[in-house]
Protein backbone atom coordinates (compact mmCIF):
# COMPACT_ATOMS: atom_id res chain seq x y z
CA UNK A 1 0.00 0.00 0.00
CA UNK A 2 1.14 3.54 -0.69
CA UNK A 3 0.56 6.56 1.51
CA UNK A 4 -3.06 7.45 0.72
CA UNK A 5 -4.41 3.40 0.96
CA UNK A 6 -2.75 3.09 4.13
CA UNK A 7 -4.08 6.32 5.54
CA UNK A 8 -7.52 5.06 3.80
CA UNK A 9 -6.84 1.49 5.98
CA UNK A 10 -6.73 3.44 9.26
CA UNK A 11 -10.25 5.72 8.63
CA UNK A 12 -12.87 3.22 6.98
CA UNK A 13 -11.25 -0.48 8.49
CA UNK A 14 -11.38 0.91 12.59
CA UNK A 15 -13.42 2.42 14.13
CA UNK A 16 -12.59 6.76 14.11
CA UNK A 17 -13.73 9.11 16.94
CA UNK A 18 -13.48 11.70 14.55
CA UNK A 19 -15.90 10.25 11.85
CA UNK A 20 -17.84 7.82 13.97
CA UNK A 21 -18.25 9.43 17.23
CA UNK A 22 -19.39 7.20 20.51
CA UNK A 23 -19.18 3.87 18.24
CA UNK A 24 -15.03 4.51 18.41
CA UNK A 25 -15.07 5.37 21.96
CA UNK A 26 -13.20 2.27 24.25
CA UNK A 27 -14.17 2.61 27.95
CA UNK A 28 -10.64 0.56 29.11
CA UNK A 29 -7.00 0.62 28.67
CA UNK A 30 -6.54 -3.05 27.60
CA UNK A 31 -5.76 -2.84 23.94
CA UNK A 32 -3.36 0.08 24.51
CA UNK A 33 -1.71 -1.39 27.64
CA UNK A 34 -1.41 -4.68 24.54
CA UNK A 35 -0.17 -2.81 22.01
CA UNK A 36 2.25 -1.15 24.64
CA UNK A 37 3.43 -4.34 25.66
CA UNK A 38 3.74 -5.58 21.52
CA UNK A 39 6.29 -2.74 20.64
CA UNK A 40 8.25 -3.41 23.97
CA UNK A 41 6.75 -0.35 25.76
CA UNK A 42 8.13 2.71 23.44
CA UNK A 43 6.45 5.16 25.89
CA UNK A 44 9.35 4.66 28.88
CA UNK A 45 11.60 5.86 26.52
CA UNK A 46 11.61 9.37 26.44
CA UNK A 47 10.23 12.65 28.86
CA UNK A 48 6.66 13.07 28.79
CA UNK A 49 4.25 16.16 29.63
CA UNK A 50 0.57 15.10 29.82
CA UNK A 51 -2.18 17.39 28.58
CA UNK A 52 -6.05 17.55 28.87
CA UNK A 53 -8.85 20.08 29.25
CA UNK A 54 -12.42 20.70 27.55
CA UNK A 55 -10.31 23.98 25.55
CA UNK A 56 -6.87 25.05 24.95
CA UNK A 57 -5.30 22.16 25.14
CA UNK A 58 -3.92 21.71 21.90
CA UNK A 59 -2.82 25.91 21.88
CA UNK A 60 -0.56 25.01 25.14
CA UNK A 61 0.51 21.48 23.86
CA UNK A 62 1.98 23.35 20.88
CA UNK A 63 2.99 26.76 22.94
CA UNK A 64 5.06 24.27 25.59
CA UNK A 65 6.36 22.48 22.31
CA UNK A 66 7.56 25.43 20.77
CA UNK A 67 9.36 26.54 23.92
CA UNK A 68 10.95 23.26 24.88
CA UNK A 69 12.23 23.19 21.23
CA UNK A 70 13.81 26.74 21.31
CA UNK A 71 15.32 25.17 24.58
CA UNK A 72 17.49 22.66 22.57
CA UNK A 73 15.63 19.73 23.28
CA UNK A 74 14.11 17.38 20.09
CA UNK A 75 10.09 17.51 20.80
CA UNK A 76 8.02 15.10 19.75
CA UNK A 77 4.02 16.57 19.65
CA UNK A 78 1.47 14.46 19.89
CA UNK A 79 -2.47 16.33 19.20
CA UNK A 80 -5.66 15.27 17.59
CA UNK A 81 -7.63 15.71 15.35
CA UNK A 82 -5.47 16.91 12.25
CA UNK A 83 -7.40 18.98 10.05
CA UNK A 84 -5.57 18.39 6.29
CA UNK A 85 -3.07 15.66 7.27
CA UNK A 86 -3.00 12.44 9.51
CA UNK A 87 0.54 13.18 9.65
CA UNK A 88 -0.19 16.75 11.97
CA UNK A 89 -1.01 14.25 14.96
CA UNK A 90 2.65 13.42 14.92
CA UNK A 91 5.91 15.63 14.64
CA UNK A 92 9.32 16.34 16.05
CA UNK A 93 10.33 20.11 15.83
CA UNK A 94 7.40 20.93 13.55
CA UNK A 95 8.05 18.50 11.08
CA UNK A 96 5.28 15.79 10.44
CA UNK A 97 5.97 12.08 10.61
CA UNK A 98 7.48 10.51 7.47
CA UNK A 99 5.13 8.73 5.19
CA UNK A 100 7.22 6.03 5.09
CA UNK A 101 7.08 5.14 8.87
CA UNK A 102 3.20 5.49 8.94
CA UNK A 103 3.33 2.93 5.72
CA UNK A 104 5.73 0.51 7.08
CA UNK A 105 4.40 0.76 10.85
CA UNK A 106 0.65 -0.57 9.57
CA UNK A 107 2.54 -2.76 7.51
CA UNK A 108 4.40 -4.48 10.08
CA UNK A 109 2.02 -4.66 12.38
CA UNK A 110 -1.76 -4.55 10.94
CA UNK A 111 -2.33 -8.26 11.39
CA UNK A 112 -1.79 -7.09 15.56
CA UNK A 113 -4.70 -4.24 15.09
CA UNK A 114 -7.01 -6.33 12.82
CA UNK A 115 -6.56 -9.69 15.63
CA UNK A 116 -7.04 -7.66 18.88
CA UNK A 117 -9.52 -5.06 17.28
CA UNK A 118 -7.92 -2.14 18.09
CA UNK A 119 -9.47 1.74 17.48
CA UNK A 120 -7.87 3.97 15.13
CA UNK A 121 -6.98 6.18 18.07
CA UNK A 122 -5.03 3.58 19.95
CA UNK A 123 -3.07 2.31 16.98
CA UNK A 124 -2.64 6.17 16.26
CA UNK A 125 -1.20 6.64 19.76
CA UNK A 126 0.92 3.07 19.44
CA UNK A 127 2.38 4.55 16.20
CA UNK A 128 3.31 8.10 17.82
CA UNK A 129 5.07 6.23 21.09
CA UNK A 130 6.81 3.94 18.46
CA UNK A 131 7.89 6.87 16.47
CA UNK A 132 9.35 9.09 18.90
CA UNK A 133 11.37 6.16 20.75
CA UNK A 134 12.70 5.28 17.28
CA UNK A 135 13.86 8.82 17.16
CA UNK A 136 14.91 8.99 20.55
CA UNK A 137 13.27 12.37 21.08
CA UNK A 138 14.11 14.24 24.63
CA UNK A 139 10.50 15.19 25.25
CA UNK A 140 6.96 14.84 23.89
CA UNK A 141 4.22 16.70 24.51
CA UNK A 142 1.29 14.41 24.70
CA UNK A 143 -2.28 15.94 23.97
CA UNK A 144 -5.64 13.78 25.49
CA UNK A 145 -7.80 12.67 22.80
CA UNK A 146 -10.58 12.60 25.01
CA UNK A 147 -11.41 12.71 28.99
CA UNK A 148 -7.93 11.55 31.10
CA UNK A 149 -8.70 8.67 33.00
CA UNK A 150 -9.53 6.15 30.12
CA UNK A 151 -7.67 7.87 27.21
CA UNK A 152 -5.66 5.73 25.62
CA UNK A 153 -2.50 8.39 25.94
CA UNK A 154 -3.07 7.75 29.72
CA UNK A 155 -0.10 4.93 30.18
CA UNK A 156 2.47 7.53 29.82
CA UNK A 157 4.21 8.09 33.24
CA UNK A 158 4.84 11.72 32.44
CA UNK A 159 7.44 14.59 34.22
CA UNK A 160 4.27 17.15 34.32
CA UNK A 161 0.60 17.01 34.00
CA UNK A 162 -1.55 19.73 32.53
CA UNK A 163 -5.15 20.37 32.68
CA UNK A 164 -6.32 23.53 31.03
CA UNK A 165 -9.91 24.03 32.69
CA UNK A 166 -13.39 22.35 32.16
CA UNK A 167 -16.36 23.15 30.41
CA UNK A 168 -19.34 20.80 29.49
CA UNK A 169 -18.06 18.56 26.16
CA UNK A 170 -18.48 14.75 25.18
CA UNK A 171 -21.04 14.44 27.99
CA UNK A 172 -22.27 11.18 26.78
CA UNK A 173 -18.93 9.51 27.79
CA UNK A 174 -17.26 11.99 30.53
CA UNK A 175 -20.59 12.73 33.07
CA UNK A 176 -23.34 15.25 33.33
CA UNK A 177 -21.77 17.46 35.75
CA UNK A 178 -18.43 19.45 35.97
CA UNK A 179 -17.49 17.37 38.37
CA UNK A 180 -17.99 14.20 36.86
CA UNK A 181 -16.59 15.67 34.05
CA UNK A 182 -13.11 16.53 35.94
CA UNK A 183 -12.53 13.43 37.89
CA UNK A 184 -12.17 11.55 34.38
CA UNK A 185 -9.99 15.08 33.57
CA UNK A 186 -8.44 14.40 36.78
CA UNK A 187 -7.30 10.60 35.90
CA UNK A 188 -4.15 11.72 34.35
CA UNK A 189 -2.59 13.13 37.73
CA UNK A 190 0.11 10.59 38.73
CA UNK A 191 1.72 9.92 41.94
CA UNK A 192 4.20 12.43 42.59
CA UNK A 193 4.05 13.99 39.51
CA UNK A 194 3.61 17.93 39.25
CA UNK A 195 -0.27 19.23 37.89
CA UNK A 196 -1.10 22.70 36.46
CA UNK A 197 -4.63 23.67 36.58
CA UNK A 198 -5.03 26.34 33.91
CA UNK A 199 -8.04 27.75 35.41
CA UNK A 200 -9.54 28.40 38.55
CA UNK A 201 -13.11 27.15 38.86
CA UNK A 202 -15.25 27.23 41.98
CA UNK A 203 -17.11 24.11 40.98
CA UNK A 204 -14.35 21.22 40.21
CA UNK A 205 -11.51 23.31 42.42
CA UNK A 206 -11.65 20.74 45.10
CA UNK A 207 -11.79 17.66 42.86
CA UNK A 208 -8.54 18.29 41.54
CA UNK A 209 -7.10 19.48 44.78
CA UNK A 210 -7.97 16.40 46.39
CA UNK A 211 -6.81 13.78 43.58
CA UNK A 212 -3.51 15.74 43.99
CA UNK A 213 -3.26 15.23 47.55
CA UNK A 214 -4.05 11.44 47.38
CA UNK A 215 -1.49 11.29 44.76
CA UNK A 216 1.10 13.22 46.76
CA UNK A 217 1.48 15.33 43.33
CA UNK A 218 2.57 19.00 44.12
CA UNK A 219 -0.88 21.71 42.39
CA UNK A 220 -0.61 24.94 40.81
CA UNK A 221 -3.41 26.67 39.77
CA UNK A 222 -1.70 28.96 36.66
CA UNK A 223 -4.34 31.61 36.91
CA UNK A 224 -3.36 32.20 40.72
CA UNK A 225 0.09 33.13 39.48
CA UNK A 226 1.49 36.29 38.94
CA UNK A 227 3.81 36.75 35.91
CA UNK A 228 6.61 38.13 36.61
CA UNK A 229 7.73 39.30 33.01
CA UNK A 230 5.63 39.93 29.81
CA UNK A 231 5.56 37.73 27.11
CA UNK A 232 4.33 37.97 23.85
CA UNK A 233 3.27 34.81 21.66
CA UNK A 234 2.55 34.40 18.03
CA UNK A 235 -0.91 33.31 18.22
CA UNK A 236 -3.97 35.68 17.65
CA UNK A 237 -6.90 35.59 19.41
CA UNK A 238 -7.18 37.52 23.52
CA UNK A 239 -8.08 34.15 24.49
CA UNK A 240 -4.92 32.93 24.20
CA UNK A 241 -3.38 34.93 27.61
CA UNK A 242 -5.18 31.67 29.58
CA UNK A 243 -2.92 29.32 27.62
CA UNK A 244 -0.13 31.54 27.57
CA UNK A 245 -0.72 31.05 31.65
CA UNK A 246 -0.62 27.44 31.80
CA UNK A 247 2.23 27.55 29.87
CA UNK A 248 4.34 29.44 31.66
CA UNK A 249 3.18 27.64 34.66
CA UNK A 250 3.83 24.49 32.82
CA UNK A 251 7.47 26.09 32.50
CA UNK A 252 8.40 26.76 35.73
CA UNK A 253 7.30 23.17 36.95
CA UNK A 254 9.68 21.67 34.72
CA UNK A 255 12.44 24.15 35.53
CA UNK A 256 11.50 23.30 39.35
CA UNK A 257 12.35 19.66 38.20
CA UNK A 258 16.19 20.73 37.04
CA UNK A 259 15.13 21.37 33.28
CA UNK A 260 17.02 24.18 31.91
CA UNK A 261 14.59 26.31 30.14
CA UNK A 262 15.98 29.86 29.54
CA UNK A 263 14.47 33.15 29.33
CA UNK A 264 15.30 33.63 25.52
CA UNK A 265 14.07 30.16 25.10
CA UNK A 266 10.72 30.86 26.57
CA UNK A 267 10.62 34.43 24.71
CA UNK A 268 11.70 33.20 21.61
CA UNK A 269 9.15 29.69 21.59
CA UNK A 270 6.31 31.84 22.41
CA UNK A 271 7.06 34.34 19.68
CA UNK A 272 7.43 31.58 16.83
CA UNK A 273 4.73 28.69 17.85
CA UNK A 274 3.33 28.48 14.49
CA UNK A 275 7.00 28.56 12.70
CA UNK A 276 7.54 26.20 14.79
CA UNK A 277 4.85 23.86 15.46
CA UNK A 278 2.77 24.68 12.62
CA UNK A 279 -0.39 25.27 14.41
CA UNK A 280 -3.80 25.50 12.13
CA UNK A 281 -6.87 26.57 13.27
CA UNK A 282 -6.73 29.22 15.99
CA UNK A 283 -7.71 31.95 15.07
CA UNK A 284 -6.26 31.80 12.06
CA UNK A 285 -6.41 34.76 9.08
CA UNK A 286 -6.81 33.25 5.30
CA UNK A 287 -6.89 36.37 4.11
CA UNK A 288 -7.99 39.87 4.32
CA UNK A 289 -10.27 41.92 2.10
CA UNK A 290 -12.50 40.45 3.38
CA UNK A 291 -10.93 39.30 5.79
CA UNK A 292 -11.29 35.48 6.53
CA UNK A 293 -11.10 34.18 10.40
CA UNK A 294 -11.37 30.25 10.84
CA UNK A 295 -11.49 28.72 14.81
CA UNK A 296 -11.84 25.48 15.67
CA UNK A 297 -13.84 26.27 18.55
CA UNK A 298 -17.02 24.27 18.77
CA UNK A 299 -18.58 23.76 22.58
CA UNK A 300 -20.13 26.63 24.44
CA UNK A 301 -16.48 28.04 26.72
CA UNK A 302 -14.85 28.12 23.21
CA UNK A 303 -17.44 29.39 21.40
CA UNK A 304 -17.98 32.04 23.83
CA UNK A 305 -14.50 33.38 23.79
CA UNK A 306 -14.63 33.24 20.30
CA UNK A 307 -17.66 35.64 19.41
CA UNK A 308 -16.23 37.91 22.35
CA UNK A 309 -12.99 37.99 20.28
CA UNK A 310 -15.18 38.23 16.61
CA UNK A 311 -17.16 41.34 18.37
CA UNK A 312 -13.58 43.16 18.68
CA UNK A 313 -13.26 43.14 14.80
CA UNK A 314 -14.11 45.75 12.53
CA UNK A 315 -16.46 45.15 9.33
CA UNK A 316 -19.45 46.42 7.66
CA UNK A 317 -20.89 43.48 7.49
CA UNK A 318 -20.36 40.12 9.43
CA UNK A 319 -20.61 36.79 7.66
CA UNK A 320 -20.54 32.98 9.78
CA UNK A 321 -19.98 29.66 7.91
CA UNK A 322 -21.24 27.09 10.38
CA UNK A 323 -21.39 23.63 10.73
CA UNK A 324 -22.05 21.02 13.50
CA UNK A 325 -21.75 17.38 14.52
CA UNK A 326 -25.12 15.61 14.47
CA UNK A 327 -24.61 15.28 18.37
CA UNK A 328 -24.16 18.86 19.49
CA UNK A 329 -26.68 20.59 21.28
CA UNK A 330 -27.62 23.29 19.21
CA UNK A 331 -30.06 24.79 22.26
CA UNK A 332 -26.86 24.87 24.72
CA UNK A 333 -25.19 27.62 22.25
CA UNK A 334 -27.97 29.61 20.27
CA UNK A 335 -27.58 32.27 22.62
CA UNK A 336 -23.51 32.83 22.02
CA UNK A 337 -24.46 34.03 17.91
CA UNK A 338 -25.20 37.20 16.98
CA UNK A 339 -28.46 38.48 15.35
CA UNK A 340 -26.90 40.56 13.20
CA UNK A 341 -25.00 38.98 10.64
CA UNK A 342 -25.62 36.82 7.57
CA UNK A 343 -25.85 32.96 8.27
CA UNK A 344 -24.20 29.65 5.55
CA UNK A 345 -25.47 26.69 7.36
CA UNK A 346 -22.96 23.99 5.97
CA UNK A 347 -22.66 19.64 6.44
CA UNK A 348 -18.86 18.74 6.24
CA UNK A 349 -18.21 15.65 4.72
CA UNK A 350 -17.79 13.20 7.66
CA UNK A 351 -20.65 10.81 9.03
CA UNK A 352 -21.11 13.39 12.15
CA UNK A 353 -21.75 16.65 10.60
CA UNK A 354 -25.37 18.06 11.03
CA UNK A 355 -27.50 18.30 8.25
CA UNK A 356 -26.92 21.86 7.10
CA UNK A 357 -31.30 22.00 6.29
CA UNK A 358 -31.33 20.88 9.97
CA UNK A 359 -28.56 23.33 11.49
CA UNK A 360 -30.78 26.18 9.22
CA UNK A 361 -34.33 25.64 10.18
CA UNK A 362 -33.62 25.74 13.90
CA UNK A 363 -31.31 28.81 13.73
CA UNK A 364 -34.06 30.69 11.79
CA UNK A 365 -36.33 29.97 14.31
CA UNK A 366 -34.38 32.18 16.90
CA UNK A 367 -33.87 35.05 14.47
CA UNK A 368 -30.40 34.10 12.90
CA UNK A 369 -31.60 33.91 9.10
CA UNK A 370 -29.36 32.35 6.88
CA UNK A 371 -29.34 29.43 4.07
CA UNK A 372 -27.92 25.78 3.85
CA UNK A 373 -25.74 24.70 1.33
CA UNK A 374 -24.52 21.95 0.03
CA UNK A 375 -21.11 21.62 1.10
CA UNK A 376 -18.64 23.98 3.32
CA UNK A 377 -16.77 24.87 -0.27
CA UNK A 378 -20.33 26.13 -1.21
CA UNK A 379 -20.96 27.90 1.67
CA UNK A 380 -17.44 29.54 1.69
CA UNK A 381 -17.64 30.44 -1.92
CA UNK A 382 -21.20 32.00 -1.09
CA UNK A 383 -19.86 33.77 1.99
CA UNK A 384 -16.96 35.73 -0.25
CA UNK A 385 -19.46 36.55 -3.22
CA UNK A 386 -21.66 38.46 -1.13
CA UNK A 387 -19.19 39.99 1.03
CA UNK A 388 -17.56 43.46 0.48
CA UNK A 389 -13.43 43.88 1.03
CA UNK A 390 -14.50 45.68 4.41
CA UNK A 391 -16.46 42.54 5.61
CA UNK A 392 -15.47 40.09 7.62
CA UNK A 393 -16.46 36.07 7.41
CA UNK A 394 -15.95 33.97 10.07
CA UNK A 395 -15.58 30.26 9.18
CA UNK A 396 -15.90 27.51 12.56
CA UNK A 397 -18.36 25.98 14.44
CA UNK A 398 -16.91 22.22 13.83
CA UNK A 399 -13.37 20.81 13.57
CA UNK A 400 -14.47 18.94 10.37
CA UNK A 401 -15.61 22.87 8.96
CA UNK A 402 -12.41 24.47 9.27
CA UNK A 403 -10.45 21.25 7.94
CA UNK A 404 -12.46 21.51 4.76
CA UNK A 405 -12.45 25.21 4.08
CA UNK A 406 -8.51 25.07 5.24
CA UNK A 407 -8.09 22.00 2.33
CA UNK A 408 -9.86 24.49 -0.06
CA UNK A 409 -7.24 27.24 0.72
CA UNK A 410 -4.31 24.75 0.45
Amino acid sequence: MNYKDTVDWMFHQLPMYQNEGKRAYKSDLHNIIALSDYLNNPEKKFKTVHVAGTNGKGSTSHMLASVLQEAGFKVGLYTSPHLIDFRERIKINGRCINKQFVIGFIKSNRSFFESNRLSFFEMTVGMAFDYFAKKKVDFAVVEVGLGGRLDSTNIIRPELSIITNIGFDHMEFLGNSLKEIASEKAGIIKTNTPIVIGETQAEVKDVFIDKARREHAPITFADQQKLIKTYSIDLKGDYQIRNLKTTVSAIQALRNKGYVITEGAIRDGLNKIVQNTSLFGRWQILRKNPKIILDTAHNREGLELVMRQLKKESFEDLHLVLGSVKEKNLKSIIDLFPKKANYYFCKANVVRSRNAEEMATFFNRFGLKGKAYSSVVSALENAIQNANEKDVIFVGGSTFVVAEALRNFE
